[in-house]
C-alpha cells in the first residue's frame, strides 16, 4: 500500500512539473533599456521563469552573463561564439545559475551579437545561449547601450 502511494505521488510530481514548464512559444527575448541598468532576458514575460539574462550599466563595455537552469559550478569557464573564445571567471548563483562577465567589446561578444549563440563551458559543464534570428536586433541593441 505505502509503494502504491509513493507511486502515485511521484506520478503526481512528474505531471506537475511537466504542467509547470512553459510550453516553448512562450519564451522570449526582452529588452529592458528605460532606466536603471540595461537587461536583455530571455524570459516568459510575467512569469519568474528566465533562462538567461544579460545586464550592464550603460557606457560601462561589461555585461554579467546569467545562465539558468541546470547545476552551476565557479571556476573558470571557457566562453566561446563562433571562431572566438575566451577565458573568464564564473560563479555559482541562486538556484543552480551560473553567472559570469564578458566584455561587450570582445570579439566574443561581437561574435555572439552576429550569429545570436554563446557556449559555455565550467568544470565539465556546458551551457548554450542562443538568441533567435528574430531578437539578433535586441542583442545588438544591448551590446551598443552597455559598450562605451
Amino acid at each position: 500500500m505505502i509503494d502504491l502511494l509513493a507511486a502515485a505521488a511521484a506520478a503526481t510530481l512528474a505531471l506537475g512539473s511537466q504542467a509547470a514548464a512553459p510550453p516553448e512559444s512562450a519564451w522570449t527575448w526582452t529588452l529592458y533599456a528605460d532606466e536603471g541598468p540595461v537587461v536583455l532576458a530571455n524570459e516568459v514575460p510575467d512569469t519568474p521563469h528566465l533562462r538567461a539574462v544579460l545586464e550592464c550599466e550603460p557606457g560601462r563595455s561589461v555585461a554579467q552573463l546569467t545562465v539558468h537552469g541546470g547545476e552551476a559550478a565557479a571556476g573558470m569557464a571557457r566562453v566561446s561564439a563562433g571562431e572566438a573564445s575566451a577565458v573568464a571567471e564564473a560563479g555559482a548563483g541562486r538556484g543552480g545559475a551560473l553567472r559570469l562577465a564578458l566584455r561587450t567589446d570582445h570579439p566574443v561578444f561581437a561574435a555572439f551579437a552576429a550569429d545570436g549563440r554563446l557556449a559555455v563551458a565550467v568544470a565539465g559543464q556546458r551551457r548554450t545561449v542562443e538568441v533567435s534570428a528574430e531578437h539578433l536586433a535586441k542583442l545588438r541593441r544591448f551590446a551598443e547601450l552597455c559598450s562605451g
